[in-house]
């Protein structure tokens, strides 16, 4: 209980200290016009209530990945929650509000345009195509899952597939709302409706942590239990757990989403509180179902506590989703009749209300490079419906595949996004006299994260079971060259920030 009480403080304290200072380093200008009050078109560019755009912000980045992320990493121990608060405050903060506001200094520009003005148009070029990628695999994911999930609770005519059954009437429901989602006004659908989805799933998980502490607290998982690495898949903990744990810490799809809420805020001072806030909200969710799972399944008479009972609950459910199946026995067993239908909501709804917002994010992308004016309905299909063609297709290939290509993918779109702000607030720091003298290095507060997930992502395509998979007794080499790769990125940096100092 006090390894959860201390995180959960300390994540509150970050986004009134370290996002403050975020904010400072920036320098939000007040009385600057934002994209949607200059850009007004009725359809993306729309300005919407503050309170609104945190809601739909929290709800379009949250989804699945803080619960389900959260689940698998408590497997690695409590270290879990080390990741979850200072990946939040010093690196997912960071990222998704340098996303969003860079977006509105642009005009309003998707993330590739952003990225590839800092670094390079070959880099932007190569965003272009890895956001694609993402999003479609994410928008693939987050269709096939919940479909069949729906088809659990009614029989529906289905197709099977690579030895799985694909429920096709709830996939093509769900296709269809997808289509809407992606070529409507955002106000229509998004703007009016998930701000209520997003309280439901604050609310859900407020509720857990309330029951967690009043009835359940002797059983929490303790740092002072040990930092050493608890999975039982022989799988390390260095870089698997930073990259299971994605959107409780930080996420690359965040960057994706952010620019749709910057077409829609009206002032700068709302950026702290509707991008490093969603941020931090979304990293307690994720604190909350982390402690949960790793609580729930204590049972002192057979000598389980916390993890060890996860554990065995997992080694009787080989093969199936494991995060789901806690998801499930925590809501009924803690919440009763209501938490079922929470649980509904939550491994449900809340995929599927980012799976749209993925696709729609895509659209963003494809018209923002190709300069194709988004105000009428013919223009929007021009995109959307290849868009769609993709996505049906990718629902044939094996979903767990999906899956872990898209982690790799996630933090990997992170790390370029990182390297982009830390550019950015260094050109910034030093071309403002003013900026120079008070944050002549807050362009660290950006290069420091982006150094940390260059060399996750490195390692975890040399050693993690889809990259290159080396063998456990030579690991140790995985981890020399990525670091090798790390200092190569640093040492480009250094040269760059070197000759812009000369200039």
């Amino acid at each position: 209980m006090i390894t959860f009480i201390v995180a959960l403080i300390l994540l509150v304290v970050g986004f009134f200290t370290y996002g403050v200072l975020v904010e400072k380093i920036f320098g939000i200008e007040p009385d600057r016009q934002t994209p949607a009050l200059t850009k007004t078109d009725g359809v993306d560019f729309v300005p919407m209530a503050p309170w609104r755009i945190f809601l739909v912000q929290f709800l379009n980045i949250a989804g699945l990945g803080p619960i389900f992320g959260a689940i698998m990493g408590i497997f690695y121990g409590p270290a879990a929650f080390l990741w979850i608060v200072f990946g939040t405050i010093f690196a997912g903060g960071v990222h998704d509000y340098l996303s969003g506001m860079l977006s509105i200094r642009k005009g309003g520009a998707s993330l590739p345009e952003i990225v590839g003005d800092e670094l390079g148009k070959h880099t932007k070029q190569f965003l272009r195509i890895l956001s694609l990628v993402l999003l479609i695999l994410l928008t693939t994911t987050f269709l096939s899952g919940p479909a069949t999930l729906l088809q659990g609770l009614e029989s529906l005519q289905a197709i099977p597939y690579h030895g799985h059954v694909i429920p096709i009437a709830w996939v093509l429901i769900i296709f269809c709302y997808y289509a809407l989602a992606t070529v409507l006004p955002v106000d229509k659908l998004i703007g009016r409706f998930y701000p209520f989805f997003g309280g439901i799933l604050l609310f859900m998980g407020i509720g857990i942590m309330v029951v967690m502490l009043w009835g359940h607290s002797a059983d929490m998982p303790e740092i002072f239990d040990g930092l050493h690495n608890r999975q039982t898949n022989g799988l390390p903990l260095f870089p698997m757990m930073f990259v299971s744990i994605a959107c409780g810490a930080i996420s690359g799809f965040h960057g994706t989403q952010s620019p749709i809420m910057a077409r829609c805020m009206t002032n700068e001072r709302q950026g702290r509180w509707i991008f490093y806030g969603a941020m931090v909200a979304e990293g307690i969710l994720a604190l909350i179902w982390a402690a949960a799972a790793g609580t729930f399944f204590a049972d002192p008479e057979k000598g389980l506590y916390g993890i060890d009972g996860l554990q065995a609950f997992a080694a009787e459910h080989p093969g199936e989703n494991i995060a789901a199946l806690v998801i499930d026995k925590v809501s009924r067993s803690w919440l009763g009749t209501v938490g079922g239908l929470l649980a509904i909501i939550g491994v449900i709804a809340a995929p599927i209300t980012s799976g749209d917002t993925a696709l729609r994010s895509a659209r963003l992308i494809i018209a923002d490079f190709m300069h194709i004016e988004q105000r009428t309905i013919p223009h929007r299909l021009e995109i959307a419906l290849p868009l769609f063609i993709s996505v049906f297709g990718m629902i044939f290939v094996d979903f767990n595949v999906i899956w872990r290509y898209f982690a790799w993918t996630n933090q990997t779109l992170a790390c370029f996004t990182l390297w982009a702000g830390a550019v950015w607030l260094y050109k910034k720091g030093q071309g403002d006299k003013v900026q120079s003298t008070k944050y002549r290095y807050g362009y660290m507060i950006a290069l420091f994260p982006a150094v940390f997930m260059t060399m996750v992502c490195c390692s975890y395509i040399l050693i993690a079971p889809e990259g290159l998979n080396i063998a456990p007794d030579m690991r140790w080499l995985g981890y020399v060259i990525a670091g090798i790769m790390t200092i190569v990125c640093l040492d480009i940096f250094t040269i760059w920030a070197r000759r812009q100092r000369r200039k």
